[in-house]
């Protein structure tokens, strides 16, 4: 099991999401994404979209500033 990391913290809904897809799509079942994102939209929407597409959100916990970092398990 790998652990990967994306930093979307410069992109804007609905992109957001669009490019963590695309990250999870790249790496393997069992794998974990840890996405680093700003709070606000990115926030309220990477998490529940990724549990709506049947991903595993592990955790979501603040790192600095507005910046947030949502683990996810393919």
């Amino acid at each position: 099991m790998a652990t990967h990391t994306l930093d979307i913290t410069k992109e804007h809904c609905p992109m957001t999401f669009v490019k963590t897809k695309l990250k999870l799509a790249q790496i393997s079942d069992g794998d974990i994404l840890e996405v680093l994102l700003t709070e606000g939209e990115p926030l309220n929407n990477v998490p529940k979209s990724a549990t709506e597409q049947g991903f595993k959100v592990l955790g979501i916990e603040h790192v600095s500033g507005n910046i947030h970092k949502v683990t996810i398990e393919k």
